[in-house]
């Protein structure tokens, strides 16, 4: 592996959800309804996970900015009393949150609607006729960042992060770390054990530079099929697992040698 470190080593995802997504996201976590959203709450939250993300230097798309500004803009109006809104706000809706409302709703129709169909797909994959003989059963869909989104993996860094105690002084006088580094302490980690939960990876770390090092090396792992993260139940504890396509000879000096 090359010394990178986390400045100049940026993870790039395949497979990246979109702002309604984290909203969704939000939502679902604070157990709210959809049409009764509390702006000022997820509007925080929202711009709090932003931050997470530039912090990572993962890409976000203008979209994700869009979608701030629209969030800022809402919040603005609900604290205007209605008849100080603007004229053709007052004529459209009465609620500043309505159009946003309006646009998670239909999202989430196609959303659950596109999973329903997929899970179709897996089930009909492995139904077989009776004439079949010797029949072979089709192997498990490939199971990546899909099984845990990206917010799930945030949010979950996220709470390791505000655990870390003494941050500035473990800053001050502890080791830089590398994505590189963090990567073979992975592999090291699940080649001995099978799984490992995040809890328990982020556990005995004291600084800020190594936990961000060690999401990212995480993160890279799950693009490329190494690691599979899952959950029990909604916002349960997340667990690493070996992906089916585990190649620990991928993050051998050797091979990385030859890149």
């Amino acid at each position: 592996m090359s010394d990178s470190t986390n400045q100049d080593y940026k993870v790039q995802l395949d497979v990246f959800e979109g702002p309604l997504d984290l909203l969704l996201y939000l939502i679902k976590k604070e157990e709210v309804d959809v049409h009764d959203i509390p702006i000022e709450k997820i509007t925080t939250q929202y711009m709090d996970t932003l931050g997470l993300m530039r912090m990572l230097d993962l890409n976000i798309a203008g979209e994700f900015l869009v979608m701030a500004a629209t969030l800022m803009m809402i919040k603005s109006r609900m604290l205007l009393p209605v008849e100080e809104r603007p004229e053709l706000e007052e004529e459209e809706e009465e609620d500043p949150r309505w159009d946003l409302v309006r646009q998670l709703v239909e999202y989430k129709k196609f959303k659950d609607a596109a999973l329903f169909l997929e899970n179709m797909e897996i089930r009909r994959e492995n139904v077989f006729g009776r004439e079949g003989e010797g029949v072979q059963l089709g192997k498990a869909p490939d199971v990546s960042l899909n099984d845990v989104s990206i917010f799930d993996l945030i949010s979950a860094f996220n709470e390791a992060l505000s655990r870390l105690e003494d941050e500035s002084l473990a800053e001050i006088f502890g080791d830089r770390f590398t994505v590189s580094e963090k990567i073979d302490q992975l592999v090291s980690i699940l080649s001995e054990d099978e799984g490992s939960s995040m809890t328990d990876l982020f556990r005995g770390m004291r600084s800020r530079n190594e936990m961000i090092c060690t999401f990212l090396a995480l993160l890279e792992m799950i693009k490329m099929k190494q690691v599979r993260a899952r959950q029990g139940g909604v916002f349960g504890e997340i667990v690493l697992e070996r992906h089916e396509e585990w190649d620990p000879a991928l993050f051998s000096p050797e091979t990385a040698g030859g890149e």
